[in-house]
């Protein structure tokens, strides 16, 4: 089996997971590139070989078990292994005027729809991607979140967390409490699970509103992505350190 490292990055053909791909595939990683969109998934594997990283296409829908159960035997196909997994694909849900979710108005279906894909999503790839992560000698899993999830700092009416968000920060919250169950499963091992806060970044899933580059908002993942052995594990963290819970 090759000493090159694996990695798989869920909706990596644009932004956020795109320039973290790009930067594990710098540090010598072999990047999948998960994501559903067939063309900007071929799209992004010819930016990223063109540019000199060692880039496979792995069609992947987070919300569907078989496209998920297929990803991970194209994995094991492709490497035999997996070293690490950054679970980004994410979604925020309709909105109203001034991305507002509010709660007293909220459509059940867009919780459902957004719970599917930002916590469902990540235990499905994370559970099938399991068998592939244990024949690693540092396995690394990363949840890419948001600070919006942080309950304390959402609490305190003297912090500003941007709009109220029923749906995505809920579901941001849920999946950091789901990251802590498996990082106690984990307790004992060698897997290492954080959770990655991007901060605001410019992508059309901010509409292109922020003041973060991609490649700004790639940096925590990939700083959990690539920690040694001995390293933190089931924390959430933003380039300034870690966020309360």
């Amino acid at each position: 089996m090759s000493e090159t490292k694996i990695a798989l990055v869920t909706g990596a053909n644009k932004g956020i997971g795109y320039e973290i791909a790009t930067g594990l595939g710098a540090l010598g990683y072999r990047v999948g590139v998960g994501a559903r969109d067939e063309a900007r998934r071929e799209s992004a594997v010819e930016k990223l070989r063109a540019a000199g990283v060692d880039a496979f296409a792995v069609p992947l829908d987070v919300t569907g078990d078989q496209s998920v159960t297929d990803a991970a035997e194209l994995v094991e196909r492709q490497a035999g292994r997996l070293d690490v997994l950054v679970n980004n694909a994410g979604i925020s849900g309709e909105t109203g005027p001034g991305w507002v979710q509010d709660p007293t108005t909220l459509d059940l279906d867009v919780v459902r729809t957004v719970v599917e894909t930002n916590v469902i999503g990540v235990i499905r790839v994370t559970n099938a991607m399991l068998p592939l992560l244990r024949r690693s000698t540092s396995p690394r899993i990363v949840n890419v979140s948001s600070a919006v999830a942080s309950l304390t700092r959402q609490a305190d009416p003297d912090i500003e967390i941007g709009p109220v968000m029923a749906a995505y920060a809920s579901s941001k919250s849920f999946l950091n409490a789901v990251s802590v169950q498996y990082a106690r499963q984990f307790a004992g091992t060698n897997i290492l699970i954080n959770v990655a806060c991007p901060g605001l970044v410019a992508t059309d899933f901010t509409s292109f509103h922020g003041p973060r580059t991609p490649e700004q908002g790639a940096a925590t993942a990939i700083r959990l992505a690539t920690l040694p052995d001995g390293g933190p594990t089931g924390s959430f963290f933003e380039d300034d350190g870690t966020i309360p819970w």
